[in-house]
């Protein structure tokens, strides 16, 4: 468990810590499909951090924090998941019509200090261990909270809305267009929130998926109006994956004195 956290730790630093470019590290879930039809619908999911999206080459994204809500706002428990090198791998049975939202939320401590010898160190963990793993002499200590939030979203039958309620914690996207919704060539409009109030100001990049065959991100970067607002123009048909990241003074895990709060998101854009 303590191995799950700090790699889940590790990938959460990367997504939020590295500049967007070519080589930079980014996590992500990969469903099959976001729209799905028939009797007895299934989705399997794919987690992961790459350096390409949507490709495997790095390694697994572990599935601590995992919750997949269903359509009425009940969890539902994830089947034959199976952790290998580069991805995880699960499926989710859609027994409800309706969105379904999938999740891995994190949370913890990230911290720096110099020891006893003048060595700067540092730590990951939780609120509980620190006491434990850091001494006592430590010196220049400083600790930022990480919150962490990577989703994406299935819809078997007709859109519902009940997932796209949003928690108050941290870093968030409020949908305004549906997100499994999305046309080619069609305006999708978003809101991004920070502990439940409009976030202005950030910046979000949307990069389109298979990097590995192109010279170019081609992300595009919308930035948050006073209402917390930004619309993405989608260019063609495909999955993309959204970021946005928020640094601040206002942690609400002690002993943090300031934060990082992170969101991920992939979407899958339908050809008109």
């Amino acid at each position: 468990m303590k191995r799950s956290f700090k790699i889940a730790a590790l990938a959460m630093t990367l997504a939020i810590g590295l500049p967007l470019s070519a080589n930079a590290h980014r996590t992500w879930l990969l469903p099959a499909s976001t729209v799905l039809s028939g009797n007895d619908p299934w989705v399997t999911v794919d987690a992961a951090v790459s350096n390409d999206l949507f490709f495997f080459e790095s390694f697994a994204l572990k599935l601590d924090g995992l919750q997949v809500t269903a359509p009425d706002g009940t969890f539902v428990k994830p089947e034959n998941a199976y952790t290998g090198k580069f991805r995880t791998s699960f499926d989710v049975h859609l027994t409800q019509s309706g969105t379904y939202k999938i999740a891995v939320i994190s949370m913890g401590l990230f911290g720096s200090y110099k020891d006893a010898a003048g060595q700067t160190k540092r730590w990951r963990g939780t609120a509980e261990t620190l006491a434990k793993e850091i001494p006592s002499d430590a010196k220049d200590l400083q600790i930022t909270q990480m919150q962490g939030r990577i989703e994406t979203f299935v819809t078997a039958g007709k859109p519902s809305k009940k997932v796209l309620e949003t928690s108050g914690s941290g870093l968030e996207l409020q949908a305004i267009t549906h997100p499994t919704d999305l046309i080619a060539g069609e305006t999708a409009s978003f809101r991004m929130l920070l502990d439940g109030k409009p976030a202005a100001n950030v910046k979000v990049t949307v990069v389109p998926g298979g990097t590995r065959y192109r010279d170019k991100l081609n992300e595009m970067t919308p930035t948050t109006d006073a209402d917390g607002k930004f619309s993405v123009t989608w260019p063609s048909a495909g999955m993309y994956w959204m970021e946005a990241t928020v640094k601040d003074n206002k942690p609400n895990l002690k002993p943090a004195t300031d934060r990082r709060a992170n969101y991920t998101a992939t979407l899958e854009v339908l050809a008109p």
